[in-house]
């Protein structure tokens, strides 16, 4: 299939979906999109991808999610398992103290086979997004700011800083906690400061005589809860993730290349020599907002337009592209095969609930000092539990599950479930019951004995691995399959 992606818009050019934000959100979605063949446009403000680390943890529920895109080997590669914390101790930072783990290391089952989370910074994660996103024929239009818009019924006009104008049916803003678009189309934030002291965040390359290495992540703590932690990022030797964070207030972090070799060296025992380059460097104050809804017409919001988080528990980046991976598809079924409009509605209906959530538990980990000791949220932090049960698109039961629930994977005698579900189609799994006849392009049908994870009955499974349907017959799947615009069986 030839993808009709649009790279380069001209005067008035016109796309199905225009992506505004080409972080891990806007990537993530522009994949989707391109995959299942939707018109898509993907547009960033800055000359390239963004450069540093910030969300540098990929959850087991996301590493499920990069699977089904087909990306899960690619990030496992460039990424590593956590290192072990361990404090630096003494009157000069320089003693070896303990070593702990962050949060508890689970071992993976046949029903989750991604039990921990990556390390893996977040320039490194877009590059192989990027990469396989431009293999799909797609592109990121780069020195592309969008400065307004206007939408009607039938759609957006987004206009660009350098005059150009692009239409389109729809519009999503993934352009960050600052979102320019959240702000034009009037989309309030909620939210409240989860601690008032600054921090700063910079990633440093330090030299190979340097006292700390890569095996662990390095915390110099002063009694009042600041000071300094390092932590070892894959893909180049000697690059680390620095945070540090101030017990003042009022205290404005110095950003500049010297101004981090400063903080730096104020408090860990590495020398001003031993950084041979600043790669990038940022200053917040730790926050929690949610947007009062995601959704303004033909605009929705995702990812940090649409909720800020704390970095406690490595929460953010992951909230964000599994907002991409619940709009791909819904927008897909609206724009190709004519399900109702009304389905864009249900993204907000499942995913804002999911971030409160979220926001919830992240707040928390901070308050409690998770970098400390802390790791009671090593489920929550995980995503494994978050379904959408109760929710729009969640419609009845079978066996050990319920509508709404993930799709846990298991062994089959040539692979295994996900291997069935991986693609943009939805999936039904028979478990030791007869499948019935579908005769449609959108849903592969599998009959398969039983297994412990799902019990006997009828499964169809959505296609961001959620279980949308469940039944112990067939008795009210077609109505459901209707509804997302899946006729062609009927």
């Amino acid at each position: 299939m030839e993808l009709n992606v649009v790279k380069e818009p001209g005067p008035d050019a016109t796309t199905d979906v225009l992506v505004v934000g080409a972080g891990p959100t806007g990537l993530v979605l522009a994949i989707d999109l391109a995959r299942r063949g939707i018109p898509a446009l993907l547009v960033e403000k800055s000359d390239r991808l963004f450069p540093g680390s910030r969300g540098k943890g990929v959850q087991p529920r996301t590493l499920e999610l990069l699977d089904d895109l087909g990306l899960v080997e690619a990030v496992l590669r460039a990424g590593r398992a956590y290192p072990r914390m361990l404090s630096w101790e003494g009157p000069d930072g320089a003693v070896r103290g303990r070593e702990w783990d962050m949060i508890e290391r689970a071992t993976p089952t046949e029903q989750e086979p991604y039990a921990n989370a990556l390390l893996i910074g977040q320039s490194r994660l877009q590059d192989v997004l990027h990469a396989h996103l431009r293999a799909l024929g797609g592109e990121v239009l780069f020195g592309a700011e969008v400065t307004g818009l206007v939408q009607d019924a039938d759609g957006v006009t987004a206009a660009f800083a350098d005059g150009r104008t692009v239409r389109a049916r729809h519009l999503v803003a993934a352009d960050g906690g600052r979102s320019a678009v959240r702000r034009a189309v009037g989309i309030a934030m909620e939210g409240e400061s989860i601690d008032p002291r600054p921090m700063l965040v910079a990633d440093v390359l330090l030299t190979p005589d340097v006292l700390v290495d890569d095996l662990n992540w390095h915390v110099w703590r002063t009694p009042t809860d600041s000071g300094a932690v390092l932590c070892p990022l894959p893909g180049e030797p000697g690059l680390y993730q620095l945070i540090v964070r101030f017990d003042d207030e009022h205290a404005a972090p110095d950003t500049s290349d010297a101004g981090v070799v400063g903080h730096l060296t104020a408090h860990t025992p590495i020398t001003a020599g031993q950084v041979t380059e600043v790669v990038w460097a940022s200053d917040f104050r730790p926050r929690a907002a949610l947007a009062t809804r995601y959704r303004a017409g033909r605009v929705l919001l995702a990812g940090d337009a649409a909720h800020i988080h704390s970095p406690a528990g490595g929460q953010g980046l992951n909230t964000s592209v599994q907002d991409a991976y619940n709009l791909g598809w819904k927008l897909a079924q609206v724009l190709r095969h004519g399900a109702p409009d009304e389905l864009l509605d249900t993204y907000e209906d499942e995913r804002r609930p999911i971030a409160a959530g979220v926001l919830g538990m992240s707040t928390r980990l901070h308050r409690y000092r998770m970098l400390a000791e802390n790791n009671q949220a090593r489920g929550e932090t995980r995503q494994l539990g978050l379904g959408y049960r109760g929710g729009p698109l969640a419609t009845g039961c079978a066996g050990a599950l319920e509508a709404g629930d993930r799709a846990p994977d298991g062994p089959l005698p040539d692979g295994r479930i996900f291997d069935l579900l991986r693609g943009p189609h939805f999936t039904l799994l028979a478990f030791g019951t007869p499948a019935p006849a579908l005769a449609s392009a959108q849903v592969h049908v599998h009959e398969l004995g039983a297994y412990k994870a799902y019990g006997r009955g009828l499964f169809l499974v959505r296609p961001d691995g959620y279980i949308g349907w469940a039944g112990e017959d067939a008795t009210g799947l077609d109505g459901y399959l209707a509804a997302l615009g899946v006729t062609d069986h009927l």
